[in-house]
């Protein structure tokens, strides 16, 4: 039981002594008959709120950047009408910053024995899964001069999944696998394709595509097509040790490697292969296997949502042997991972001979774009060593990266927003040369 700044600026302008009670202790600043009297009263009339029924419906997963409504249904067992005041808490980051107060606080008017909804809606600044907190209802009288307050407890949980915002590269990205499967163009032959059909000679065909036995049996010049074989298996790793909490513009970089992969896998169920997706640094953070093309994406979402990354050094060994027990036979490997020199150098270039002698090595990277526009700065001393700097660092990515070539590796090094078509790119490449 509260007194409200009604009935205190109403004591403090008559002069009138009053009596007030709060949670834990009592004071009396004086006593005056009348006002005490419609205070005790107002008390009397205010819906209880402890009895209160409080129960939740709504979304329980959105995108990060979008928005999500959350229902709270409150009954009133009571025969006194309810005026309350409501506050549905969640955590900060439940919300775009500065509109909490906004959006967590409803006024309501509830009769006795009748039920009221109201939506709170949430905007999520960070994956991961949101917990609802306490709600705090206030339960106001007919003379709005004393409250009664209480607080519930309704769990319910909103997961927040990666964006996925490269998804609007994936039109171009099949349209050019439509054409390595032979759809729209013809293929030369490459190690991983296989016979698809003939058709007529046009000029500038490759001549070793001719099917002698096929033209003898026709009046024109039969060609062979081939596509990219399919059903082959890609196994998508992502490095969520230390390096990955580098903050690339808004986001960590590990954001930026779940968005390409994420289209990378798209790309590759729309082609025909196996995708699957291991996350680790010292243990195995999440892993996605054996899901069907309808399956995959929902599952790669979902398993991403609650990935962060971890302060450790990340285990080159643990991780290699654990991409190999995770692919047994042989497959694409994609390793999205840092390309700074330490880590490259002290970890993953000793068990590289180990992945490529299996598998073949593709490895992708978030460069940060300050770092190219620092090389590209000039016009006062401070910039001029800015630039030195930002040169010394991209000549460190680039001897990391021929290094891991000369090992056979495939390398993609690309800021946020362009490693994701890089990376489909590549796979698209390696695919189109036989090489899955």
């Amino acid at each position: 039981m509260a007194l409200t700044g009604r009935a205190a600026l109403l004591a403090a302008l008559g002069s009138l002594p009053v009596g007030i009670w709060d949670a834990g202790w009592t004071g009396i600043l004086a006593v005056n008959a009348p006002l005490a009297v419609a205070c005790a009263c107002d008390y009397a009339l205010a819906a209880p709120v402890r009895r209160l029924g409080l129960t939740r419906q709504g979304d329980t997963s959105v995108r990060l950047g979008e928005t999500a409504d959350v229902t709270l249904t409150v009954t009133n067992p009571s025969r006194r009408l309810l005026r309350a005041r409501l506050r549905d808490a969640w955590p900060p980051s439940s919300w775009q910053p500065g509109t909490e107060t906004t959006a967590s606080r409803h006024r309501l008017t509830v009769p006795g024995g009748e039920r009221r909804r109201v939506t709170t809606r949430l905007r999520p600044t960070r994956r991961g899964d949101r917990h609802a907190d306490r709600i705090t209802i206030r339960s106001y009288g007919p003379l709005g001069l004393f409250s009664r307050q209480g607080t519930h407890e309704v769990p319910w949980t909103v997961r927040v999944l990666p964006p996925f915002t490269s998804r609007k590269h994936l039109p171009s990205k099949l349209a050019r696998l439509r054409e390595l499967d032979g759809r729209t163009s013809v293929l030369t032959r490459g190690e991983g394709t296989e016979f698809d059909s003939l058709r007529e000679y046009v000029p500038g065909d490759d001549t070793r595509s001719i099917d002698w036995r096929a033209t003898a049996r026709h009046s024109t010049v039969a060609v062979r097509t081939w596509r990219p074989e399919r059903d082959r298996h890609i196994l998508i790793v992502l490095d969520t040790g230390r390096t990955s909490a580098g903050r690339v513009g808004d986001a960590p970089r590990l954001d930026a490697a779940m968005d390409a992969a994420l289209l990378l896998s798209a790309l590759a169920s729309r082609a025909g292969d196996r995708v699957d997706l291991l996350a680790y640094d010292r243990r195995v953070r999440a892993l996605v296997q054996g899901r069907t093309a309808g399956q995959l994406l929902p599952s790669l979402v979902n398993a991403m949502a609650a990935l962060e990354p971890e302060l450790v050094e990340t285990d080159a060994r643990g991780l290699a042997a654990t991409a190999l027990r995770t692919a047994p036979r042989r497959s694409l490997l994609v390793l999205l991972t840092s390309l700074d020199a330490a880590p490259v150098e002290e970890g993953l270039l000793p068990v590289l001979p180990q992945l490529t002698q299996r598998h073949t090595v593709l490895v992708a990277s978030v460069a940060d774009p300050h770092v190219a526009r620092m090389a590209a700065a000039r016009g006062n001393p401070e910039a001029v060593y800015e630039a030195a700097a930002a040169a010394q660092s991209q000549s460190e990515r680039h001897r990391t990266a021929e290094q891991l070539r000369r090992q056979g590796v495939t390398v993609v090094d690309a800021i946020p927003e362009d490693l994701p078509p890089a990376l489909a790119d590549a796979y698209l490449a390696l695919k189109a040369a036989g090489r899955l």
